[in-house]
């Protein structure tokens, strides 16, 4: 594998200088911030994200407040309360996207977060003890016990929720593979994602880096170069 600080200098070329993409860079995330998070909050950005899944996120953001509403704060204790005739209002429900697969996906992942409530105290304390070290076995507890959260929706709703993780961005991956990882151009194995695990783990140990801040650098170094400012506004972009 190529050392991170050959990757690091191709990304602060692209972006014209070291200043400018550090400045490209999130702040680190911090597990006590993830301790206070409410389990609304936790179950309205699991939401979020499968809504998001295949359809542009713009629509999603647009009606959220709508979303809200119809879900009741997002409160999953109320929510696991509701009889099914509530659920099949909402797929005619204008306020949010009417999905059926995807709405009752709310009921099934308001049970996971109340369960895990109950183990941990709240799912953003269950969150903030995982270790970054393992975020693949994040990921795949996601998969199993969540409602559609397998795949990229669970890595971009660790992302978002605020837990140090990495994205396997189609330029992420490419970034490793250029660097001598052997692993496939659409990872999805359980043995590719360790050895990505592991090889973030390396640089992290190496840089003292956030696994967050270690992914972007790597989409940043290839791939098409997009600009600051698209990157700032864009969502969804094959740069992590």
């Amino acid at each position: 594998m190529a050392g991170f600080k050959a990757i690091y200098a191709r990304a602060a070329k692209r972006k014209g200088g070291t200043a400018a993409l550090e400045a490209l860079l999130p702040k680190p995330p911090k597990d006590a911030a993830l301790k206070k998070l409410g389990d609304d909050r936790v179950l309205a950005e699991m939401t979020r994200r499968v809504f998001c899944a295949g359809f542009n996120w713009k629509v999603i953001d647009n009606k959220w407040p709508g979303f809200e509403a119809a879900f009741l704060g997002f409160q999953p204790k109320p929510l696991l309360f509701k009889p099914d005739e509530f659920w099949d209002r909402l797929a005619s429900d204008s306020r949010i996207v009417r999905h059926a697969a995807k709405i009752m996906s709310v009921r099934g992942n308001a049970r996971f977060v109340d369960e895990t409530a109950k183990e941990h105290g709240s799912f953003g304390k269950f969150l903030a003890a995982w270790p970054a070290s393992d975020i693949v076995g994040l990921l795949d507890l996601l998969g199993k016990r969540g409602d559609r959260l397998g795949g990229n929706t669970g890595q971009y709703f660790v992302r978002f929720i605020g837990k140090d993780s990495f994205i396997t961005s189609r330029d992420m991956v490419a970034c490793l593979r250029d660097s001598g990882l052997d692993i496939a151009e659409q990872p999805s194995s359980k043995r590719d994602m360790r050895k990505i695990q592991d090889q973030f783990n390396a640089w992290a140990k190496e840089t003292g880096r956030s696994l967050t801040e270690l992914s972007r650098i790597c989409a940043m170094s290839i791939g098409e170069n997009y600009s600051a400012d698209m990157l700032r506004r864009g969502a969804g972009l094959s740069e992590d």
